[in-house]
C-alpha cells in the first residue's frame, strides 16, 4: 500500500468498520455496499466471509477500496449465500507493513461447526492474552489483536458458539464492537461500555448489523436500533434474541464519533451526526467569537461545525478552501518537490474569496498541527488579512487505545503546549478550541460533563481511561496523574 497524503496523517482515524447481513439472497453484496458505505472507517483493507448450505464457507479478502475489489461480478460469483458479514480496516501510522493475514473478518473451524468474527475497537489486554495462549499451544496467524477472541473461544467448554463467544469476551479488555457468524446465526456484540458503536436494521424479512446507520440507508434497510452496551444479540431465521453476558456499567460511548468519526449522515443516540457537528459550531462561537469577514470550514470535516459557528456569530459562511474530491489516499508522489506540495495536493484556496480578509478557520480537531500550519500558509499566501482557527475539539492530548490509530503521546501537540503556545506555534492570530463542557452541551448533555461519572468515554481529551490500558502500562505508558 502507498503511503497516506499528509494531509490525511494528521487526523485521529477509527481502525475498523463491520457489517453483517442474513436473511436475503446473495448476502456478501449487500455487505460489499455497506462496506462501501463504511469506508472512511477504514481504507487500507477489507474482507467478506459467507455461507451457503450447499457451498459451505466462502471468503475474499483483499488490500485497497471496497470499489476496487467487491465490485467485480467474477468475485462476488464466488461469494454465495443468505449470510454474510465483512470488515474494512485502515492502516496504523508508523506500523509494520500490511500483510493480507491481517485482514478480517477471522475464520476458525469449531466442533460445532465454523465461525467467522469482525472486531471493531482494540482489546487493551491483547500482548498478555496472546503470551498466555502461545504458551498453551494457541498458533496464531496474524498480527491482529482480534485473533484472541477466536482462540479464546476455541479455548471454551461451552456447548455453542455464541456461548463459547461470550465466555470469551468476558476475558477481553478494551473496546469491541463484535459482528460474527456461523452457517445460521448473524451475531452482534457491544462491549459493557459501549465504547465502538453498533446498530440493527432490517430489510424485508433479513437483518442487518452494522458500525453506522448510513450503511443500512445505502441497501435499503430500516434502522431498528442500536445494540445496547454490553448487548448480545443472535440472530436467525426466528428473529432476533437479545443477552446480556455481561455485568452492567455505564456507558462511556466514545464522543470523537460526534466530533469526527461517523459520517454527518448517520444517526448517534437517536440524533443526526451532522446537527450535532452544527451545534458544536454554534458552541463553539458562544465561547470564543472573534471579529472577522469570513468562516470557513476546513473542508470536510470541518464544514457542519463552520456552518454552525456562522450562524451564531452572524459571520458569513464561505468556501474558502476547496478539497479535490479525486485524489484519493493511494496518490503516487514520485518526486521530493512534490511531496512538498503536500497539503496543495489536496486543498487549494479560493483567492477570490480570501484575499483582504479577516478569515475564521475551523477544523474538527488538531492533532500534530502539521496540517494547521501548511493550511494557515496557504490562507495568507492567498492574501488573507488575519487568520483565526477555532476547532471543534477540545485539545488532543492523550493516546486512544480502545480501536484508534493515535500518535504517541509526544507527537501530539496539545500534549506539550498550552492553547497559547499552540498559538504561537502556528503562528495565527488566535487560536481556540471548544471547551470540554461545551462538545458535551452540543452532544445533548445540558449539564455538561459530570466529573464523577463522565456520560461518554473523552480520555484522548482527559486522559480519564475508562478500561485501564493494561498492555501500554507494561510498556511504561504513564496514567494521568492527580496534578494533570
Amino acid at each position: 500500500m502507498p503511503p497516506a497524503h499528509p494531509f490525511d496523517d494528521d487526523k485521529l482515524k477509527e481502525e475498523c468498520g463491520v457489517f453483517g447481513v442474513i436473511g436475503v439472497t446473495d448476502a456478501a453484496n449487500f455487505v460489499a455496499l455497506g462496506l462501501h458505505a463504511l469506508q472512511h472507517r477504514g481504507q487500507e483493507a477489507g474482507g467478506i466471509v459467507c455461507y451457503h448450505p450447499d457451498h459451505g464457507f466462502n471468503n475474499a479478502r483483499r488490500f485497497g477500496y471496497v470499489r476496487d475489489n467487491f465490485t467485480k461480478q467474477s468475485l462476488m460469483e464466488t461469494l454465495p449465500g443468505p449470510l454474510a458479514i465483512g470488515h474494512v480496516r485502515y492502516s496504523t501510522a508508523g506500523g509494520k507493513a500490511p500483510v493480507i493475514r491481517d485482514v478480517q473478518p477471522f475464520f476458525g473451524e469449531f466442533a460445532m461447526g465454523g465461525a467467522a468474527i469482525a472486531h471493531n475497537g482494540n482489546i487493551t489486554n491483547a500482548e498478555a492474552l496472546r503470551r498466555e495462549l502461545i504458551e498453551r499451544g494457541s498458533i496464531f496467524q496474524s498480527n491482529s489483536d482480534s485473533e484472541c477472541i477466536i482462540h479464546l473461544m476455541a479455548r471454551s467448554l461451552q456447548k455453542t458458539i455464541p456461548d463459547r463467544m461470550e465466555d470469551a469476551l468476558r476475558r477481553v479488555e478494551g473496546a469491541f464492537s463484535v459482528v460474527a457468524m456461523t452457517r445460521t446465526k448473524l451475531i452482534g456484540v457491544r462491549d459493557p461500555l459501549g465504547v465502538r458503536p453498533l446498530v440493527l436494521g432490517q430489510i424485508g424479512d433479513g437483518w442487518v448489523l452494522s458500525s453506522e446507520t448510513c450503511a443500512l440507508d445505502i441497501i435499503g434497510a430500516r434502522f431498528v436500533r442500536e445494540i445496547e452496551p454490553g448487548e448480545m444479540v443472535v440472530i436467525t431465521e426466528a428473529g432476533v434474541d437479545s443477552r446480556k453476558p455481561f455485568r452492567p456499567a455505564n456507558s462511556r460511548f466514545c464522543i470523537f464519533e460526534h466530533v469526527y468519526f461517523s459520517r454527518p449522515d448517520s444517526i448517534i443516540g437517536g440524533r443526526s451526526v451532522y446537527e450535532t457537528r452544527h451545534q458544536i459550531g454554534i458552541e463553539l462561537a458562544r465561547e470564543a467569537p472573534v471579529d472577522a469577514d469570513l468562516v470557513c470550514p476546513v473542508p470536510d470535516s470541518g464544514t457542519p461545525a463552520a456552518i454552525g459557528y456562522s450562524h451564531e456569530s452572524g459571520i458569513p459562511y464561505a468556501m474558502g478552501i476547496i478539497r479535490n474530491q479525486y485524489m484519493g489516499r493511494t496518490f503516487i508522489e514520485p518526486t521530493e518537490q512534490i511531496r512538498n506540495m503536500g497539503v496543495r495536493l489536496k486543498l487549494n484556496v479560493n483567492r477570490a474569496l480570501i484575499e483582504g480578509k479577516r478569515v475564521i478557520l475551523v477544523d474538527d480537531s488538531v492533532v500534530r498541527g502539521t496540517t494547521s500550519r501548511k493550511i494557515k500558509e496557504m490562507i495568507l499566501d492567498a492574501g488573507a488579512k488575519e487568520v483565526h482557527f477555532r476547532i471543534a475539539s477540545p485539545p488532543t492530548a492523550w493516546p486512544c487505545f480502545y480501536g484508534v490509530d493515535t500518535p504517541e503521546r509526544d507527537k501530539l501537540l496539545a500534549a506539550t503546549m498550552s492553547e497559547d503556545e499552540m498559538c504561537e506555534h502556528l503562528a495565527v492570530d488566535s487560536l481556540k478550541f471548544i471547551s470540554l463542557n461545551g462538545l458535551y452541551r452540543a452532544v445533548g448533555e445540558s449539564g455538561g460533563r459530570k466529573p464523577e461519572c463522565p456520560q461518554y468515554c473523552d480520555a484522548c481529551f482527559s486522559g480519564e481511561y475508562p478500561v485501564e490500558p493494561s498492555d501500554q502500562i507494561k510498556k511504561g505508558f504513564v496514567l494521568k496523574t492527580a496534578a494533570e
